[in-house]
């Protein structure tokens, strides 16, 4: 069997586990209708959800971006699915082995001084590995589990065809653009000299950040499908959610300002922000630790977002109109603008608010935003829908993931303040000349 034919293979089979797991919840579902209550339900979602997440590949990220798009799924469904993680089991010891000197070369274990076999941490894409380099420093390996490329392309494919089927039931929202913006940035996760590239870029944007650690890639033990970083110590977010609130809120400023500095002074944000990304220092600061699902913007994106806010703080409609052209919506009505300012009223709203609050108001957490986008759809259905830009799916998903994780520490701050810290001063062309030279020194392209 040639390459090519192995890769049609590879893709045929994760097509068929992709579609049976879905197949059976679909089934379930069926029975639970015949039995008079709805197929698509929250408990149905919760069968989606076990099946997507021990499921190796971004079939699981696919779900996620997806439930964040107004309209897409019914609330109950979109919910469970914007928590969904990866519980799929790391893999073993002959999986190791064979990757590493499918990446390394044989010997490759004389290049470390020791290397534990036994994963510390497992993800969608990969699995990570304790390591300590010949001259004694701690390292974090990433191994990427094999035929990731067919697993892409195969989920992609299939999401592309629900895109296709849920535009046939109700076109309110042309997904045609969300799915090439979700596949081109799936497809840049298998690259790791390119996360690489992004770990060096986000050390570079906050250097003055004492509160927030980046690790350093190891390019003599890194390869496309291998990263080798400096090991960073911390404990998950999530055991701090009973913490004392200086110590939540003092990790919920790390969190924002990791979030919004790189945006505001380089156009750069962090596309995947859940909880399992951060881990949090012995002295209260936090580490950064997964740099895959990076987007970059140009400078007039960054400045149509700014606007978009000074738009709200001032009611002015026709900034805001201005602001979406930015954003790449194509002649916005102002019919169009005053809904679209429904959602981005939402997601501005603990920004605009000068005050100390939570970000939520009292929302559940698993309701965060749903609420909302559905409100929207439901007025684009009856004007007749509208079509994202590419840019639009990843600042809504990182805007719904952030507020998600503050609200999940309980975090009690003046948003405000922190943006308005972040924003002033903000120059166009300041920003492009700041972002230049960041990405020329990180080897990373700048956006198109």
């Amino acid at each position: 069997m040639n390459k090519r034919e192995d890769g049609i293979g590879r893709r045929i089979t994760r097509f068929a586990r992709v579609s049976s797991g879905l197949a059976g919840v679909a089934a379930r579902g069926a029975a639970r209708s015949l039995g008079g209550t709805r197929a698509v339900s929250a408990r149905n979602a919760e069968d989606l959800t076990r099946v997507l997440g021990n499921l190796r590949g971004p079939v699981m990220k696919v779900a996620q971006f997806i439930a964040t798009v107004p309209g897409v799924l019914p609330p109950d469904v979109a919910a469970p699915l914007l928590t969904l993680q990866t519980s799929a089991p790391p893999m073993g010891a002959s999986f190791v082995r064979r990757r590493m000197e499918a990446e390394l070369g044989k010997g490759w274990e004389k290049k470390f001084k020791s290397f534990d076999r036994e994963a510390a941490a497992a993800a969608s894409l990969g699995q990570v590995h304790r390591a300590v380099a010949k001259d004694g420093t701690r390292l974090a390996c990433k191994l990427q589990y094999p035929a990731m490329e067919a697993a892409v392309d195969a989920d992609v494919r299939q999401l592309k065809t629900a895109l296709m089927l849920q535009r046939g039931f109700d076109g309110t929202i042309d997904t045609r653009e969300i799915g090439a913006e979700i596949a081109a940035r799936l497809e840049e996760e298998l690259d790791y000299a390119r996360e690489a590239a992004h770990m060096k870029l986000y050390a570079i944007m906050l250097k003055d950040r004492e509160d927030i650690a980046v690790p350093e890639p190891v390019a003599s033990l890194s390869t496309k499908r291998l990263l080798t970083m400096t090991w960073l110590d911390g404990r998950p977010i999530v055991e701090f959610e009973n913490a004392a609130l200086a110590t939540r809120n003092a990790i919920s400023t790390a969190l924002f300002k990791a979030w919004w500095r790189p945006f505001a002074r380089y156009g750069v944000i962090h596309g995947d922000p859940h909880l399992g990304n951060y881990a949090v220092r012995a002295d209260g600061g936090i580490n950064l630790l997964d740099y895959g699902c990076i987007r970059t913007f140009r400078p007039d994106f960054v400045a149509g977002v700014i606007g978009l806010y000074r738009a709200l703080q001032k009611k002015d409609e026709k900034l805001a109109a201005k602001s979406y052209e930015a954003w790449g919506f194509k002649k916005p009505t102002p019919e169009m603008v005053k809904v679209l300012n429904m959602w981005a009223g939402f997601i501005f709203d603990p920004l605009l608010d000068d005050r100390v609050r939570v970000v939520d108001n009292g929302v559940p957490a698993a309701e965060y935003g749903i609420r909302q986008a559905n409100d929207v759809h439901a007025k684009l259905k009856a004007m007749g829908g509208v079509r994202p830009p590419r840019e639009f799916v990843f600042m809504d998903r990182a805007a719904i993931g952030l507020g998600g994780a503050l609200m999940r520490l309980g975090a009690e701050l003046n948003f405000h303040k922190l943006f308005e810290e972040e924003i002033a001063d903000f120059d166009v062309d300041a920003l492009a000349k700041r972002q230049r030279a960041a990405f020329k020194q990180a080897g990373v392209p700048l956006p198109a």
